[in-house]
C-alpha cells in the first residue's frame, strides 16, 4: 500500500501544472481542477489513516539517488507512520474546504487561474514534507513551501503592501532555514546519513550525546522558529495576512506554520537527547506564547487579531513538545488546524460582505450573517478551550505536559496566556457581531461555497477532541514507545485553566458587550502599555533600527574595504605588472648588436660587483 503514497502529492502537482498551462482560458475550471484533485489526495490519505488506525506500525519505502565515495548515501523516499498520516488528514482536509471556501471568495478575481495554481503547488509542496523519509528530501520540500507561500502572500503584487509582505516573509525564514541546512549537514557528517529513522535511532542510542546533539536539535529549531513563527522570527506572521484571506486559512492557520512543530515532532528523539534543547524549546515556545497573545489584545485588524493568536497558539505547541508533551503538540496541531481555519475563512466571509478590516467598522453583523456569526462563535470558544469543544482537550493536554514536567512557571504561564486568549478572541466576537452596525456596508450572508466549508469546519472543532483518548495511543506510537502522556489526574488545572478562561470571557463581555466599562478609559489609564502592545514592542522598528544603523553601515564598511583594500591589492600588483612590462618591453628593440652589447655590458657590472664584494677572488685568478 505504502508504494502508492507517493499519488498523494503528485494529484495537486498535477493540477498546478494543468491549471497554469490552461492560463486565462481555464478560468471557469481552475477551481474544480484543483479542488478535485486534493478530494483524491484526501480520500487516499483516509485510507492510509484507517490502515495505520489497526497496525500503527511505520513503514518505509526509498530509493538510493546519490552514492558518495563513502558509505554516504541520498534516498528519495517516504516514511509513513501515525504522525504522517494524521498531517497528511489535516493537510489535505484544510486545503480542500479552503479550494471550496475559494470558489465563491475569489470568484470575481481576474488572477483565480494563477490562485489556484499556486494554491495546487502548495499543497503539493507540504504533502511532500510530510511523506519524505530522509532530512535532504525534507529541507527540498522546506525550501518550495517557504517558495509558494511567497507567491501566495504577494499574490496580489500590485499592492506594495502585499508585495513587500511576501519578500519580508521569505527573507526572514532564510534565517531559521540557514540553521537547518547546516543542522543537516552537521548530522550527516557525524552519522553518515539523513534518514530519519537512523537518525532517531542513532540520537536514542547514544550517538547524539553533550554538546553534538544540542547543536544540532538548536539548529534544527532555528528552522522551525522561523516557518512556525516563533520569537523572535514571527514578524513575518502577521504582515502575511496581505495575501487573500483563504490563503491565511490554509497556509497560516493550518499547513505552513504547522511545518515547524511537525519538524520538531518528526525528529523528536533528536530533541530528547539533550536537555538544554529541550529547555529552549519549552521556554521559547512558552513565552511566544504570552507575548503574542497579549498583542493580539489590542488589534483592531481582524486578520492580525487571528495571526497573532496562531503565532500565540504554535508557541502552546513548541512549549508542549519542549516539555515533552509529543501528544499534547500533536494533538493541538491537530484541533487548531480546524477552529483557526474556520476562524479565518469566517473572517474572510465577514471581509467579503463588508468590505473592510477593521473590527470597529462592523458590528451587529449575527443578525444578517448567522451561519458565519454561528460558527466564528463555535471557532472562538474552541479556541478559548471551554469543555467540550476540541480546544478544551488539547489546550489542558499541554498545561499536564508542563506539569509532568515538573515546570510550574510554564503552567502558570499557560493558564494565564488562556485567558488572554479568551479575552481577545470575545473581543473579537463582540465588537463584529454584537452591538449596532458600524458599517456603511449593509452586509449579506456569504453563498452557499463559503458557508458549507464553515459548517463542516464547525463540526469537527465541536466534535474532535472526544476522540482525544484514541489519538493519544495512536500519536505516541509515532515514538515507537507505548506510554501515556496524560497520566496526571490533577483536577486543579482544568479547573484554574477554566477559571481563567471565564475571567477572560467575563472582562471581555463586561467591555465589549454590556460596556459596563469603558474601553476608551482603560485606554487612557493604561496608555503606556496601551502603546507597547498596539505598537508590538515595538519589535519592527527595532529591526528597522538594526537593519538601518548597523547592517547597513557595517555593510557599506565591508564593502569600502572589499572595494579600496582588497580589490586595491589585486588591481595593485596588476598595475605593477603592467608597469614593469612597459619598462622591459622597452629593451626589445630587434637589433641583434644591442643585445650582445647588453650581454657584455651585463657581464661587466656582475664581474665588478664580485670583485667588490669578494676581493679575495682575485688571488685565485692565474
Amino acid at each position: 500500500m505504502i508504494n502508492h503514497a507517493w499519488i498523494i502529492p503528485v494529484l495537486p502537482l498535477a493540477a498546478a501544472v494543468i491549471v497554469a498551462l490552461a492560463g486565462k482560458r481555464g478560468d471557469r475550471l481552475a477551481g474544480s481542477i484543483s479542488a478535485g484533485a486534493i478530494f483524491f489526495s484526501l480520500i487516499i490519505s483516509l485510507k492510509f489513516f484507517a490502515a495505520f488506525l489497526v497496525n500503527p506500525a511505520a513503514k518505509e519505502v526509498s530509493w538510493v539517488w546519490l552514492k558518495s565515495a563513502g558509505n554516504l548515501t541520498l534516498e528519495v523516499g517516504m516514511l509513513i507512520d501515525p504522525l504522517t498520516v494524521i498531517m497528511l488528514v489535516v493537510v489535505t482536509f484544510v486545503s480542500l474546504m479552503v479550494q471550496i471556501y475559494s470558489m465563491g471568495y475569489m470568484a470575481e478575481d481576474e488572477g483565480k487561474a494563477r490562485y489556484f495554481a499556486f494554491i495546487s503547488l502548495f499543497t503539493f509542496s507540504m504533502l511532500g514534507l510530510v511523506l519524505a523519509n530522509n532530512l535532504v528530501m525534507v529541507y527540498m520540500f522546506w525550501e518550495l513551501v517557504g517558495l509558494s507561500s511567497y507567491l501566495l502572500i504577494g499574490f496580489w503584487y500590485h499592492k506594495p503592501e502585499a508585495a513587500n509582505a511576501g519578500k519580508k516573509a521569505f527573507v526572514v525564514t532564510r534565517f531559521g532555514d540557514l540553521g537547518f541546512l547546516i543542522g543537516i549537514l552537521v548530522l550527516g557528517y557525524f552519522l553518515n546519513t539523513f534518514n530519519i529513522i537512523e537518525v532517531g535511532t542513532a540520537a536514542q542510542t547514544g550517538k547524539l550525546t553533550g554538546g553534538l546533539g544540542t547543536c544540532v536539535a538548536l539548529l534544527i529549531f532555528a528552522g522551525a522558529v522561523g516557518k512556525s513563527a516563533q520569537f523572535p522570527l514571527h514578524i513575518w506572521l502577521p504582515d502575511a495576512m496581505e495575501g487573500p484571506t483563504p490563503v491565511s486559512a490554509l497556509i497560516h492557520a493550518a499547513t505552513m506554520v504547522a511545518a515547524g512543530v511537525f519538524l520538531v515532532a518528526r525528529v523528536f528523539p533528536v530533541f530528547t537527547a539533550s536537555d538544554t534543547a529541550m529547555l529552549v524549546v519549552a521556554y521559547v515556545g512558552g513565552f511566544t506564547a504570552i507575548f503574542a497573545a497579549t498583542i493580539a489584545c489590542v488589534q483592531d485588524d481582524i486578520k492580525r487579531i487571528l495571526a497573532y493568536s496562531t503565532v500565540s497558539q504554535l508557541g502552546y505547541m513548541m512549549m508542549a513538545l519542549g516539555c515533552g508533551g509529543y501528544f499534547a503538540g500533536v494533538f493541538h496541531l491537530m484541533t487548531h488546524a480546524a477552529f483557526k481555519a474556520l476562524l479565518f475563512l469566517a473572517a474572510g466571509s465577514v471581509i467579503h460582505a463588508v468590505h473592510t478590516n477593521n473590527i470597529w467598522e462592523m458590528g451587529g453583523l449575527i443578525k444578517r450573517m448567522g451561519i458565519t456569526g454561528t460558527t466564528m462563535l463555535i471557532a472562538a470558544v474552541a479556541l478559548a478551550g471551554v469543555f467540550p469543544f476540541s480546544g478544551f482537550f488539547s489546550k489542558d493536554a499541554i498545561l499536564f505536559a508542563a506539569l509532568d514536567a515538573g515546570r510550574m512557571d510554564l503552567l502558570v504561564l499557560g493558564i494565564f496566556t488562556a485567558l488572554l486568549t479568551s479575552f481577545y478572541i470575545f473581543r473579537l466576537f463582540f465588537v463584529v457581531f454584537t452591538g449596532k452596525p458600524n458599517s456603511t456596508q449593509p452586509g449579506h450572508e456569504s453563498p452557499a461555497v463559503m458557508t458549507m466549508p464553515l459548517m463542516t469546519l464547525a463540526i469537527l472543532s465541536l466534535g474532535l477532541g472526544f476522540f482525544a483518548a484514541r489519538f493519544e495511543h495512536f500519536i505516541v506510537a509515532s515514538l515507537g514507545a507505548n506510554r501515556e502522556i496524560l497520566h496526571q489526574h490533577n483536577r486543579l488545572v482544568p479547573m484554574f485553566a477554566f477559571l481563567a478562561v471565564l475571567f477572560g470571557f467575563g472582562w471581555a463581555y463586561l467591555v465589549y458587550f454590556q460596556k459596563a466599562i469603558s474601553a476608551t478609559l482603560l485606554t487612557r489609564k493604561f496608555s503606556l502599555l496601551y502603546k507597547l502592545l498596539k505598537h508590538k514592542y515595538f519589535i519592527d522598528e527595532i529591526y528597522l533600527f538594526f537593519v538601518r544603523y548597523v547592517m547597513l553601515v557595517v555593510s557599506a564598511g565591508l564593502a569600502w574595504f572589499d572595494r579600496q583594500v582588497v580589490d586595491g591589492a589585486v588591481n595593485g600588483v596588476a598595475w605593477l605588472c603592467r608597469r614593469m612590462g612597459a619598462g622591459i618591453r622597452r629593451l626589445q628593440v630587434g637589433r641583434l648588436q644591442a643585445y650582445i652589447f647588453a650581454f657584455v655590458l651585463g657581464l661587466i657590472v656582475l664581474a665588478v660587483s664580485l670583485l667588490v664584494t669578494h676581493p679575495d677572488v682575485m688571488a685565485i685568478i692565474p
